[in-house]
């Protein structure tokens, strides 16, 4: 019997995007690998997954991902601009790209979580100024038919 509860689960510290595959010349061959920051990040997301997945098993249908992705405030801003981003009158327009955040969680969640991220059929994303940096990550389970 398929679990249609949400999956929710909190990636602690700074958010980062999926950076671009990196290319390196070893022996006259080209390799593609993926840059170091990014693979820490995705080994972090898979290890806060599989806690929250504990017992269940993954989920088969189409899903909804939500994201909340949360920012530290510069420390060089004045204590007037870090009140107004925490209470959200500034909005946080700097990296990481909220799309490449997402691609991150996706691929830090393949096969944990859900068995492939062509899943993921609807997304509701935020990005905000937080004192806890971090990711609120939201998986529900769509009722239809996957195809």
């Amino acid at each position: 019997m398929p679990d249609h509860k949400p999956v929710s689960f909190v990636v602690p510290g700074e958010p980062v995007g999926k950076g671009r595959p990196k290319v390196s010349t070893i022996g006259g061959h080209a390799r593609m690998y993926t840059p170091t920051k990014t693979a820490n990040y995705e080994g972090k997301i898979a290890m806060v997954a599989q806690q929250a997945m504990t017992g269940r098993e993954l989920i088969a249908g189409p899903v909804l991902m939500e994201l909340r992705i949360l920012l530290p405030v510069a420390a060089s801003w004045s204590k007037k601009k870090t009140a107004e981003a925490l209470a959200g009158e500034v909005m946080p327009t700097k990296k990481p790209d909220a799309d490449n955040v997402l691609k991150a969680i996706c691929d830090g969640i393949n096969g944990i979580v859900f068995k492939d991220d062509v899943q993921v059929v609807n997304v509701s994303m935020s990005k905000r100024f937080s004192e806890t940096p971090g990711v609120l990550v939201r998986v529900v389970p769509l009722q239809g038919k996957s195809s």
